[in-house]
This record gives C-alpha cells, structure tokens and sequence, in this order.
C-alpha cells in the first residue's frame, strides 16, 4: 500500500494490473463499458456491494465512463477496499459467463486474478467464484415438462409429485438433493446441499398463498436442528404479503414461488445461482422472499 502526502492510503495496484482489469471487464462492449453494466446497474452494483457512489464526480477525475471511473477509483482506494471491488467483480463477471455459455476471452485469467489479489491482500485472498456450469437446453426443456405435467395432475396427486419435481430440479444443477423422510414424527419434504450448507426444504402447491402460520412452522423445524442448518420454502402459489410482514425479517428461511420457478426455467438461469443471489440479498435486507426477475432484471 502507498501513502500519499497528506496521510491517504491508495492502493499498490499497477498500470500493468490495470491493463489486466481492462481486459477483464471490457470484453463484452469494448474500452470505457465494463463488462454489461448499464449506468444505472453500475452504479447499483457499487451502491450494493460496497457502499459506495461511484457517481459521485470526484470519481470522474479522470473521464466520465464506467471504465474510467473503475480505474480511478482502484487507483485511489486502499488495498483491502481494491481486493473488494475485484472479488466482487470477478464473481458478477462468472455469472456473466456461465449464463452466457461462453469461454472465457481472457488468456489464463483465473490464475492471473488470483496473483493480483495474493498481492493485494497479502497471500490471503478469498478463492475467485468458479464460473457454474450451464445446463443443456434439452434438459431444461424436459425439466419444464415435467413442471406442466404436475400441475395437470389432480389435488390430491400433486403435492407427492411436486416433491419428485423439486428433487429431479435440484439434481439437474448438482444440488444433492434428498428424498423426503420423517423425524419422530416431523415430515421433512427433502433437503440440498448448497455451497457448504444444508437445506432442508418444504414444498406447497395449495391454491392460495401461503400465510404465516406455515412460514413459522417450517422455521420451526429449522430451529430445532443444527445451527447452520437453513432452509427453503417453496410455494408454488405464492405467499401473502400480510405473512410474508408477519413472518418478519432475519429468518433462516429463504422463500420461492411459481412464478421464480418459471422464470429461472425459462431465462434458462441455474438454480444455485439464483439461491445464491436470494441467500445474500436475504443477509444484506432480512427479506426472506425476493423474485427472480427482481433479483436478475433483464
């Protein structure tokens, strides 16, 4: 790290390491773009992830564009500050290419991010976000198959077959998912491995929107097991906004709908990405249901 006159930190990153930040982020629309933020989503992005207004026009020193605002300001912030911002868009560049399906354009760039940020942190530097694996169309399509053929069953039969639904989902993104079973009495609809944590899941398809006495049976479940267990409500009618209120905020519960399912089937977005997306919009807000298109707008 180097000290300015005046005692401000700036950060060690060189012109060198810029370059390699040019290409990192100009790939898809070319110099002063970065990566396909709009104006508005980059300013988003800075605003969400770390706080700060990259409009502000002290960030402008230097030109105007998203690019250049990028530079200025890894250039002129401290190193832990620097390694935030990269780690933060290297993971938003992973999505990038996983939902696009393309290789990446940059020449060993996995190895290269993670000596710039060695550097920068001193050796110790979070592991850079592995670009996920996007499921083939074909099986997309069986998997929305699949969906319309539950709902075309009757009341009776579609609860059963919206739990094989859900395990077959989970599955098909490397989820690990697990049949339902019961614990002295308890019935656990099944449950997933996401990242290191363990889900366990309760699925509804009822023809109203769940309220809040089921929210706090299903968080009930959850607090009677191990403290890092989390779960998922899925709820192919929706919830009510009156128990979505009364439920409350900082549960360890995360909500899904139909119209989530829907969406994520047919953007062709992999089910961890968007769990992922919904876990940590649920730490930074407390909101335990957030919708897809809200959380991956077009």
């Amino acid at each position: 790290m180097i000290v300015r006159g005046g005692g401000q930190f700036i950060s060690s990153i060189r012109s060198i390491d810029l370059r390699f930040v040019d290409d990192l982020v100009d790939f898809v629309r070319g110099p002063g773009f970065v990566l396909d933020f709009s104006d508005t989503s980059f300013a988003d992005f800075f605003a969400l992830e770390l706080k700060v207004n990259i409009d502000d026009p002290k960030y402008a020193a230097n030109g105007g564009s998203k690019g250049k605002r990028l530079r200025y300001f890894l250039q002129n912030c401290d190193d832990a500050t620097a390694v935030r911002v990269l780690t933060a868009l290297w993971e938003y560049r992973s999505d990038y290419l996983a939902r696009s399906g393309g290789k990446d354009p940059v020449i060993d760039a996995q190895s290269r991010y993670q000596g710039l940020i060695n550097r920068l942190s001193g050796g110790a530097a979070p592991k850079p976000t592995q670009p996920q694996p996007v499921v083939d169309r074909q099986k997309i399509a069986t998997i929305k198959a699949e969906l319309l053929r539950v709902s075309s069953l009757s009341a009776q039969a579609r609860g059963f077959a919206f739990e094989g639904f859900l395990k077959g989902l989970f599955d098909a993104f490397g989820l690990a998912a697990q049949e339902p079973f019961r614990l002295c009495g308890e019935q656990i609809d099944g449950s997933f491995q996401l990242g290191s944590e363990t889900y366990l899941l309760e699925a509804k398809w009822h023809g109203q929107p769940i309220g809040v006495a089921d929210l706090h049976t299903f968080h009930g479940k959850i607090e009677q097991k191990a403290a890092w267990t989390r779960g998922l409500f899925v709820s192919n009618s929706g919830f009510s906004d009156d128990g979505l209120v009364a439920f409350g905020r900082g549960k360890r519960v995360i909500c899904m709908d139909g119209l989530d399912l829907y969406d994520l089937l047919d953007r062709e977005i992999p089910l961890n990405q968007v769990l992922e997306r919904k876990v940590r919009r649920a730490a930074e807000t407390g909101t335990p249901f957030l919708r897809v298109r809200d959380l991956f707008p077009s």
